[in-house]
């Protein structure tokens, strides 16, 4: 009697759907935090006009106050997810960096406040990209 070796369970592809799986799973994982991060947006955004009427008119103040919501939102979900406190560190820093550094030539008047909050809001993607690759291990599991 002889068995087939070419059905969809043999050995040679078991590793490749693994990988699938798992890199699917890294995606997954990556719009899971965008969808958090719009969720603490949406939901204390209107909380801090409350608290600080005038904030829209003070732009670096607004670029922190849109980065910090936007990181109560990642951070509670990747806390749900039972990711470690140091992970949740990294990927906060991962999302200020990109507005701290576009602060620079913000104070030097070489960007708009306009260009500030897109700016940042457009690399703050990579940023947590780059960071979700640095322990792909943890993301793809």
């Amino acid at each position: 009697m002889t068995t087939s070796t070419t059905g969809p369970d043999t050995p040679a592809e078991r590793p490749a759907r693994s990988t699938a799986r798992k890199n699917l799973r890294f995606a997954l994982h990556f719009a899971e935090m965008a969808v958090a991060m719009v969720v603490g947006m949406v939901a204390l955004g209107p909380l801090w006009s409350l608290a600080w009427p005038g904030l829209a008119d003070l732009t670096v103040a607004s670029v922190l106050v849109m980065a910090t919501n936007m990181t109560i939102g990642m951070a509670a979900w990747m806390r749900f997810r039972r990711h470690g406190w140091a992970r949740i560190a990294e990927m906060s820093a991962a999302m200020y960096v990109p507005f701290l550094i576009l602060l620079v030539p913000y104070a030097f008047g070489a960007v708009s406040g306009e260009a500030l909050m897109m700016g940042g809001h457009l690399l703050m993607l990579p940023a947590m990209l780059a960071a979700m690759l640095w322990r792909h291990h943890e993301y793809r599991h």
